[in-house]
């Protein structure tokens, strides 16, 4: 736990952290986020590990903010519910619900919902907190399917794409064609129930499965639903009004003892409300994960989806090993949207994080890291294994056509001039109070250190350690070029050094 969780408690942490829920919003987004994920086997809550670079729940969140605009999040959480918190932070809109003790998905709703008011008259999406791939075009083609459905409810379904016998999804089941008695069905498709895969198993060879929807009884085979592909994601979209008289009624009479939202389906269809069922073009998005497997292979996709956004404006040396904020891609996008042309190379194990600003003709070599307020002038080279980042708050500006050689490190609230050459060996930081301003033209060379310095252009520094340091061509100086070389500062601590 964090430094904040050790001092407050749960309840002291979701209070502060919390958004007033707004009942004009018409649209209210539940992400349930509450889970042990012990498959996981990390300490790590796993709502909090990151597919490419983001936390699950986070990129959850962001989805639900984009494809519905304007609306309330409430994110139930409850094993080491302060990080989750903390890591998603204080934003508008946002609210969070802890459930204590994990008693199932209807359980988790019912927590949810305690943040809203009973006269509430708008709708709530249900959405996992693994489900890390989902997007903003998702959220709003489910929003706008169930607004043209007419439906109560809806489920956001999945199509499974591989052998039927490792298909271990609730199934869909929907009013077939016609009933058990022959007779055509008028409410052909309609959602009747959720069916486990356990259940499924449990149906005998030669019997069928009876369930009612109506008045009328429908029956399918054990083969029928096992080859059934349409499985449950855990999406849900409700009308609040009917959620909220209902949700009380869910029993907990199972293997587990606990309440399934899945339960709902049938309580709504018993009431006479409407359920249905959509499933999106794009399959990937659907995924959660519980185990690091599955979480390796989401970020995969993940980093496929920037790479082939990127392929043809950018050159990526290696589709398979490189990682690029999704936040700068998107300025990349823009900018060749825009005419301009990027020019831009992105070597093997490169690292871009946000808040990085590329400039025209970027080369990045192999293992480059940048992370942080980065800005690039043109024409810039970063060579293999340097290192350029910065605190928020702090910023970097790197002019054109400069040279960052292999292995440096440019750390802080720095400025480098245009044309300055850094050769191999060169670190350079700066504080909020001491910031190193490098001008342009500088070359600075051999194992050299610079902290908090103003170096005016032209000058060469070489084998130097500068802390807190101008320099500049002395007045009396003829026109030739300026060099520092193998200036230190005065040791301290002499008596702690002796031979050994």
């Amino acid at each position: 736990m964090s430094v904040i969780s050790n001092k407050l408690s749960t309840a002291e942490i979701i209070k502060s952290y919390s958004a007033p829920f707004d009942g004009e919003k018409k649209e209210t987004s539940i992400i349930l986020a509450a889970g042990h994920g012990k498959r996981i086997k990390s300490h790590t809550s796993k709502m909090l590990h990151k597919i490419w670079g983001i936390p699950t729940v986070e990129r959850v969140s962001g989805a639900c903010g984009k494809g519905l605009p304007g609306s309330n999040t409430i994110i139930v959480v409850g094993i080491k519910a302060g990080d989750v918190v903390e890591t998603v932070g204080r934003k508008d809109s946002i609210s969070y619900a802890y459930q204590e003790f994990q008693n199932g998905t209807g359980h988790a709703l019912q927590t949810a919902l305690e943040n809203i008011p009973g006269n509430y008259d708008g709708t709530i999406y249900v959405f996992p907190g693994d489900m890390g791939l989902i997007d903003a075009g998702t959220v709003k083609f489910f929003k706008e399917e169930f607004e043209k459905s007419g439906s109560d409810m809806m489920v956001l379904t999945g199509i499974y794409e591989g052998p039927v016998e490792d298909n271990y999804y609730g199934r869909i089941v929907r009013v077939k064609g016609k009933n058990a008695n022959g007779v055509k069905s008028k409410t052909d498709g309609k959602v009747i129930e959720i069916l486990e895969y356990k259940e499924i198993l449990g149906i005998g060879n030669k019997t069928s499965y009876k369930v009612k929807y109506g008045k009328k009884e429908y029956k399918f085979t054990r083969r029928e639903l096992l080859e059934n592909r349409e499985f449950n994601s855990g999406v849900y979209a409700i009308k609040f009004k009917p959620l909220n008289r209902l949700i009380g009624k869910i029993k907990s009479t199972n293997v587990q003892n606990e309440i399934y939202l899945t339960d709902l389906i049938g309580l709504f269809n018993q009431n006479g409300y409407l359920v249905e069922a959509v499933s999106p073009k794009k399959q990937h998005v659907l995924m959660g994960f519980n185990n690091k497997s599955v979480l390796k292979e989401m970020d995969a996709i993940a980093r496929k989806i920037i790479y082939d956004k990127l392929k043809d404006i950018i050159m990526i040396d290696d589709p398979d090993d490189f990682f690029i904020d999704e936040s700068v891609a998107d300025e990349l996008l823009d900018m060749d949207r825009s005419g301009t042309i990027l020019d831009i190379q992105i070597g093997k194990g490169a690292y871009v994080g946000k808040g990085v600003k590329p400039g025209c003709n970027l080369k990045m070599m192999k293992n480059v890291f940048l992370e942080g307020n980065i800005k690039f002038g043109a024409d810039v080279t970063v060579m293999e294994n340097a290192r350029i980042s910065c605190f928020p708050g702090q910023a970097i500006e790197i002019g054109s056509k400069a040279e960052i050689f292999s292995g440096d490190i440019i750390k802080g609230n720095v400025s480098i001039g245009s044309e300055t050459r850094l050769e191999a060996g060169v670190r350079i930081t700066g504080n909020d109070q001491f910031p190193s301003i490098i001008g342009s033209g500088v070359t600075i060379k051999g194992v050299s250190y610079i902290f908090g310095s103003k170096i005016a252009p032209g000058i060469i520094i070489e084998h130097s350690v500068l802390i807190r340091k101008e320099i500049a061509k002395p007045d009396n100086a003829d026109s030739g070029v300026c060099c520092v070389r193998f200036y230190l500062p005065e040791t301290e601590g002499k008596d702690a050094v002796k031979e050994y």
